[in-house]
């Protein structure tokens, strides 16, 4: 039986989105808004989703690679590129994280909208919880990330990492600076019952 969908929307980009696929909410929207992509940039949109962060990127990025572990992901990814007028920029693969990867292979700028959200029980078969479910203390995801991020970046490139608060943004900071990168807060947004979701940007100076 197919999958139900629906549409929505960000600036000028309309999104079609999967019930099996992250919908777009204040996390995207955040990252979308404190995007910068330079003219030319190789980008690395991590768990791409919809694929609205690689949308917006290959407006002026010379080539998006969007990854994602869930099949639906990756076919809904494909078709908002395709609606957006920018599947010849943007590569889709199905992957766990940085698996799908060549070693060599180095990015300008690499997104993340981590599974940040501390979570004891997910189901295995639930793709949209994995989208959001990071764990017991929330890091389980983004530990993994922030250990292998760093080695697919070229020098003067930038990491932008979504989280919450929930998840020990601190940590996550201390953690990029262990791999020898400038780390600080981009942008962060207050949401309800104590909880603000921060990007954090890990820089390669050198």
């Amino acid at each position: 039986m197919p999958s139900q969908t629906k549409m929505t929307s960000f600036a000028d980009y309309k999104l079609l989105i999967s019930e099996h696929v992250y919908d777009p909410a204040e996390d995207s929207f955040l990252m979308a808004e404190n995007l910068t992509v330079k003219r030319g940039d190789y980008v690395l949109d991590m768990g791409t989703g919809c694929g609205i962060l690689a949308v917006v990127a290959a407006e002026k990025a010379s080539k998006v690679v969007a990854v994602d572990i869930n099949p639906y992901a990756v076919r809904c990814a494909k078709e908002n590129a395709k609606a957006n007028h920018v599947a010849g920029k943007i590569s889709v693969v199905q992957g766990d994280l940085f698996a799908p990867m060549k070693s060599a292979e180095e990015f300008d700028l690499i997104l993340f909208n981590a599974p940040y959200l501390p979570s004891k029980h997910v189901q295995d078969d639930s793709w949209l919880e994995r989208a959001w479910a990071g764990g017991e203390r929330g890091r389980e995801v983004i530990d993994r990330f922030v250990c292998e991020s760093p080695k697919f970046l070229k020098k003067g490139g930038c990491i932008l990492l979504m989280q919450s608060t929930l998840s020990d943004v601190g940590e996550t900071l201390c953690k990029f600076r262990e791999e020898s990168l400038e780390a600080d807060i981009l942008a962060e947004r207050a949401l309800p019952f104590f909880e603000t979701i921060a990007i954090v940007r890990a820089k390669r100076l050198s």
